[in-house]
């Protein structure tokens, strides 16, 4: 068995190396202007943009600023106002006086915002001398929403034409730039309206002031021949159901910036494989030239290196060089990466989406990604969320209308992370009755800009262009037009919901639940949000931020009680930190203080979300895919996430790790069956299945062991635990399971006598009895794990050592423990501390972050010992020595300097 869980990080480092090694012909013609810039609000800035733009212009009191960023976070980096992250500062900022827990995007900026006038952003740059007699493109990758550009006191664009927060733009800037000399270019930026296609945070997060106005991506300038080459792609299709044989089709766009006919030389090499075309180009034509197989045998390639999302294969990439050349010379030239692969979908005959990966059905299990707040983002920061995926036993992640950069992209290639992107909901994006001829054309433009940025990436396998509701057919067919055109080669889905068009069935369901429910609900349900079918967005509810997370973003007069401002950091849904407290107080006992409540709250968490994941894995291919609502979150949050803004790991965090884990053997909630799942596409003879059950004491109350052969991609009861008399109130059960001798995976469960019921009922339904959005169903009688608050206090026996690289450092835990009780959710952290021994009583709040730890949160039975392990970046570390740190339900809090 490959063991990618020990491999992937070394595996990522070897590519992002080689990737940087790669030279990319286009980037070496490319100046990246993010240095240098000013910022000020046009209500403060008197001059016309032609003297705005020109080089050596006073930007007296404008605001220092870095792009890509928005204007408040511009402002927000310069001190002008409290962290917006912390408690209720969000709210004290000028034009936050729109209706609280409401969409902003559908208001208008209130009077006396600060955000109610078009932004300036001004820079001076130098054009390399050596760009005289090229033609020079000037590019945004990201504006919101709408701006007039200058240039060296020309007027390069107008806000009728730049509009549009997902379009790509490029201008031919070769008259008024000037080589060699000192340049500048000057951007008045307006904020979106209600009307117009930006981007919301939906219930996820509180909207900024600013609606996110700004240049929220890179600027650029490139320098090319007489014609450009933009957006090269190779559409890959397989032999199905054999994969020794792979088609390739070639496509890229040529752009003559002349006012004259040109003609030259299209090459391609693909490793050993050369190929090339004439091309004749009319005066500022733009084209689509592709190879195509039946034309270029030297396309079809006999026994391709298949890319594979993770746990299933490896994620071989092949280089695409492309290169246009007039008169002999090269007029530019493109490097990317591709994946060969196919995937393809199918509606089952129960109504389901069934993807497929080369041929072979995968079941989807992911989670929705959001971007940052205030849009920042970082290559640092965007590996550690990715490497958190990864670590989770995730294959994908849903982009619903945040849809991430070119190096998320070619990570989540590397890593084998499925990409689930579309457009977003609950804002004029799906307001087509309230179109205008603007937002038709800037909805087919945005698609046709990100379709033709997308399709060249392996990990990008499917398209939503609805999300919580499919467009009208104008919309719908305006849409498939374009991903036509586009030769977009991945299924498309009308929507994230089950509703059907003109079109058909989506194959998807969107029914919640998004509160707190009882791990059996998804084993029981069949007609809400349980586990069958494709269920685009779901969660159990809150994920409370561990503790040390919780400090930093409250305020120490709001950590305790719950709050408003708890409340405010839960998207103002105070029902479901109801919901969700509720069920913790009377299944572990009310909390008295806030470390009491994150403490419990990371164990039902766990239990909730792991839950949760085994169904789905156990039910596959009843089962089809599941996204978890969310992965992250936009600001420090106390709802939906597997890891908090701080990417600080709690219990949700692990029980998703546990429950993913491609062999796996798990619990049923429902018949109480013991379960192998496999979701490696290899079978298994042999494996040894243990079931031990115990009562709180650690009295020994059942056992039982059973050989089993487990198919490739299946899901395999094994036996059923028997029903068992003389259990303590809270129970537990262990499960083992063991390869050749190798213990592979191992599940560790808590359970009550007192049976939890649902309360179907009460599950909200709409006038027709179906299932509604945003709803769950309520618990009628609480499982009792109270006496979990009885446990003894357990004196681990702990050992440490560090080992510190260049790049990569680790800490590797031993621990035992000694005691007849057992150690209940154990949680470990490396810290940073300075010279000198610690305390080992003392925590010291200095966390080092990101962290993959093998495990977390987990028991240690009476006499059992483990050895666990976290790995993190050195850099993280500083000049501090790691201490470890053990805490846990019923353990006493220990410090160890290795």
């Amino acid at each position: 068995m490959y063991n990618y869980r020990t491999s992937y990080l070394f595996f990522l480092v070897l590519a992002l190396v080689a990737s940087a090694l790669e030279a990319n012909p286009a980037e070496a013609n490319q100046l990246l202007l993010r240095e240098n810039w000013a910022i000020q609000s046009s209500a403060d800035v008197h001059e016309t943009g032609a003297a705005i733009s020109t080089p050596g212009f006073k930007a007296r009191d404008w605001y220092r600023a870095t792009v890509p960023t928005t204007v408040f976070s511009a402002l927000v980096q310069q001190h002008c106002y409290p962290d917006p992250y912390v408690g209720m500062n969000l709210r004290t900022v000028p034009g936050t006086t729109y209706p609280l827990f409401r969409n902003f995007s559908d208001f208008p900026m209130p009077p006396g915002s600060p955000f109610r006038h078009s932004w300036w952003y001004r820079t001076e740059f130098q054009l390399p001398a050596e760009y005289r007699g090229k033609t020079l493109w000037l590019g945004f990758d990201g504006v919101t929403y709408r701006a007039n550009v200058w240039m060296n006191g020309h007027q390069i664009a107008s806000a009728d034409k730049l509009a549009g927060t997902w379009r790509l733009f490029e201008f031919d800037v070769t008259a008024a730039a000037r080589p060699g000399e000192t340049n500048s270019l000057a951007v008045e930026v307006f904020p979106p309206q209600p009307q117009d296609l930006a981007i919301t945070l939906v219930d996820w997060a509180p909207m900024p002031p600013d609606k996110e106005m700004g240049i929220w991506r890179d600027v650029h300038i490139t320098a090319t021949g007489p014609v450009a080459l933009r957006y090269p792609v190779v559409l890959t299709k397989l032999n199905l159901p054999s994969t020794d044989q792979a088609q390739l089709t070639v496509r890229a766009e040529l752009k003559n910036a002349t006012a004259s006919a040109v003609g030259g030389v299209l090459k391609g090499r693909i490793e050993n494989i050369e190929f090339s075309q004439p091309v004749q180009l009319g005066p500022n034509q733009a084209k689509v030239v592709r190879f195509e197989p039946e034309k270029f045998p030297q396309l079809k390639l006999a026994n391709p290196r298949l890319w594979w999302p993770a746990q299933v294969g490896p994620q071989n990439l092949y280089p695409l060089d492309l290169q246009f050349e007039v008169g002999g010379q090269v007029s530019d030239a493109s490097h990317v990466r591709f994946g060969v692969r196919q995937v393809t979908s199918e509606i089952d005959d129960k109504g389901y989406r069934l993807y497929h990966i080369n041929g072979q059905n995968i079941l989807i299990r992911g989670a929705g990604y959001s971007m940052d707040l205030l849009l920042r983002s970082s290559p640092e920061r965007q590996e550690a969320q990715l490497n958190y995926v990864r670590d989770l036993n995730l294959n994908a992640v849903r982009l619903e209308g945040k849809l991430e950069d070119d190096h998320f992209l070619e990570l989540c290639d590397q890593l084998g992370i499925l990409v689930m992107p579309g457009w977003c909901c609950c804002d004029q994006w799906e307001k087509w009755d309230n179109w205008d001829a603007e937002n038709e054309f800037v909805a087919a433009e945005s698609l046709r800009d990100q379709i033709r940025r997308l399709e060249r990436h392996p990990s990008v396998f499917t398209w939503l262009y609805g999300s919580d509701f499919p467009p009208p057919p104008k919309v719908e067919n305006m849409y498939l037009q374009i991903l036509k055109d586009c030769d977009w080669p991945n299924p498309s889905v009308s929507s994230a919901s089950g509703k059907s068009t003109t079109v058909g069935q989506s194959g998807m369901k969107m029914t919640g639940p998004y509160e707190y429910v009882a791990p059996s609900f998804w084993y029981l349900d069949t007609q809400r949000g349980g586990a069958y079918g494709y269920n685009t967005e779901t969660s159990p509810g809150p994920a409370i931020p561990p503790i040390e997370s919780l400090r930093l973003m409250l305020p120490e007069d709001h950590l305790w009680p719950i709050d408003s401002v708890w409340e405010y950091h839960a998207g103002g849904m105070s029902d479901t930190l109801g919901v969700f407290t509720e069920a913790l107080d009377k299944r572990y006992g009310a909390s008295t203080s806030v470390e009491e409540y994150s403490r419990k709250a990371q164990i039902q968490a766990y239990e909730a979300h792991r839950a949760m994941m085994e169904a789905y894995g156990r039910n596959k291919y009843t089962s089809t895919g599941v996204i978890q609502w969310m992965l992250n979150n936009a600001w420090p949050s106390m709802i939906w996430h597997l890891y908090d803004w701080y990417l600080r790991p709690g219990g949700s965090y692990f029980g998703v790790k546990r429950a993913c884990e491609p062999l796996h053997v798990q619990y049923s909630y429902d018949d109480r069956s013991i379960v192998v799942v496999n979701s490696f596409y290899k079978s298994f003879r042999g494996l040894k299945v243990t079931a031990q059950v115990f009562n709180l004491d650690m009295t020994a109350k059942f056992s039982h062991e059973a050989t089993v052969d487990v198919g490739p991609d299946s899901s395999t009861r094994v036996f059923p635990l028997p029903e068992v008399d003389g259990l303590s109130s809270t129970y537990f059960v262990s499960l083992r399971l063991e390869s050749a001798g190798e213990l592979v995976s191992r599940n560790f469960y808590w359970l009550s006598t007192r049976a939890e019921t649902l309360d179907w009922e009460r599950s909200d339904l709409d006038e027709n009895g179906q299932y509604q959005i945003s709803t769950w169903t309520p618990t009628k009688t609480f499982a009792d794990y109270t006496a979990l608050n009885t446990l003894p206090q357990v004196d681990l026996e702990v050992s440490a050592r560090s080992e510190r690289g260049d790049s990569e450092s680790s800490s590797t835990v031993t621990l035992r423990n000694p005691s007849r009780t057992l150690a209940f959710g154990i949680r470990l952290k490396v810290n940073r501390t300075t010279s000198g021994r610690v305390s080992r009583r003392v925590p010291t709040d200095n966390e080092v972050l990101p962290v993959l730890w093998q495990d977390n949160y987990f028991p240690l039975l009476p006499g059992e010992s483990r050895q666990v392990t976290a790995t993190y970046r050195t850099k993280d570390l500083g000049r501090s020595a790691p201490v470890v740190e053990v805490e846990g339900w019923n353990v006493k809090t220990e410090l160890v300097q290795p």
